[in-house]
């Protein structure tokens, strides 16, 4: 069976503001020492797997001219432009009902655009291991990664550790992010894994799953794929696309459905969700500092410091993120950086768009 994949590039990635822009989301960047971006490396790293011409982007028209650039071996066709964002659900059925136009039937697989993975390999292997589930009867097949911590901000996935198919186990239930006490049980429990957002299933079984969870999302999305390829297909996705109900692929689809199956992933899996990724990503120095531009730091102590040709000083300082651009800089402790969205929610209010 063909192997297909979508790749979801839509999101701004405020909380990597202000290198993350509305018109450079996180996606774009490049935020480790290879000169790639994120996109450009999920797209590379499953090349082994996918034909091109079989790659799908979901992302929106702004983004369009960036994947054009950033992946030009992508057809054009293949860039699926949301008219406004509805969350994963739909997403996935666009992607879906453009494979289904082209295949009678083929493997999908669903991956985020900003995410990091370290070991290649190990991640293809897995891949390949929720092929060959997925390729059997309905089964969706999600993958899951192992928890090294007891992680507040992730959904997690409770499997049976007795009930397997090929190298997965089936799921009992998806959960939402807990509080630290709860994580921790998830944790030392050895029952839990997070939920990476990354999904492999056959497109006949998700359209299936879509039409007895989400009718009404599925008799629109049946209504774009009539007019694929059609004078119509513009005007048809925005009436429909828009009229649909914002809902994630967990909520919509994946807490419902029967035959649900997760793999482990041990393959250095990082969402990349704020800048304190940056110092898993990249090398600390051995003064736990991460630094890129031109920087010198006297007394300065984990810190994570992004700058271009302007030289930033760092004198006595502990615990920060500084990130300089052009027109704006960043300065921040390391345990707020998942308030640096209120920056952008209070440039909003001040109408100071030019800086989002």
């Amino acid at each position: 069976m063909k192997n297909t994949a979508l790749i979801m590039a839509g999101g701004r990635g405020e909380r990597f503001w202000p290198r993350s822009r509305k018109n450079l989301p996180k996606q774009f960047l490049c935020l480790t020492d290879d000169g790639k971006s994120m996109i450009q490396l999920t797209v590379e790293r499953i090349q082994s797997l996918v034909d091109i011409e079989d790659v799908y982007i979901a992302t929106n028209q702004d983004y369009k001219q960036l994947v054009m650039e950033q992946l030009p071996d992508i057809p054009e066709e293949n860039i699926l432009c949301e008219p406004v964002g509805k969350n994963t659900a739909p997403c996935i059925g666009l992607g879906a009902v453009h494979i289904a136009k082209k295949y009678e039937d083929a493997v999908m697989m669903v991956l985020p655009s900003d995410h990091l993975i370290k070991h290649n390999k190990m991640f293809v292997k897995t891949l390949k291991d929720a092929i060959e589930i997925a390729e059997e009867d309905r089964n969706l097949v999600t993958l899951g990664i192992t928890p090294t911590y007891p992680e507040t901000g992730y959904g997690y996935i409770k499997f049976d550790t007795e009930a397997m198919r090929g190298n997965g186990y089936a799921v009992e239930k998806f959960v939402e992010k807990p509080n630290y006490e709860v994580a921790r049980e998830y944790l030392n429990s050895g029952e839990y894994l997070w939920n990476s957002g990354m999904f492999v299933w056959k497109v006949s079984s998700i359209l299936t799953n879509m039409q007895k969870f989400m009718p009404a999302t599925m008799e629109g999305l049946n209504h774009i794929k009539d007019a694929i390829g059609t004078e119509e297909q513009q005007e048809v996705l925005v009436k429909e696309f828009s009229g649909f109900t914002s809902e994630s692929v967990d909520y919509g689809i994946m807490e419902k459905a029967d035959d649900i199956y997760i793999i482990p992933g041990a393959f250095g899996w990082d969402d990349v969700g704020s800048w304190n990724a940056v110092e898993r990503i990249k090398q600390t120095n051995e003064f736990g500092n991460t630094v890129t531009g031109n920087i010198i730091t006297i007394d300065t102590k984990n810190c994570i410091i992004e700058g271009n040709n302007k030289l930033i000083a760092a004198v006595g300082l502990e615990n920060l993120v500084i990130v300089d651009t052009e027109d704006a800089t960043l300065i921040c402790n390391k345990n707020s950086t998942g308030e640096i969205k209120k920056v952008l929610e209070n440039l909003k209010i001040c109408n100071r768009t030019e800086y989002i």
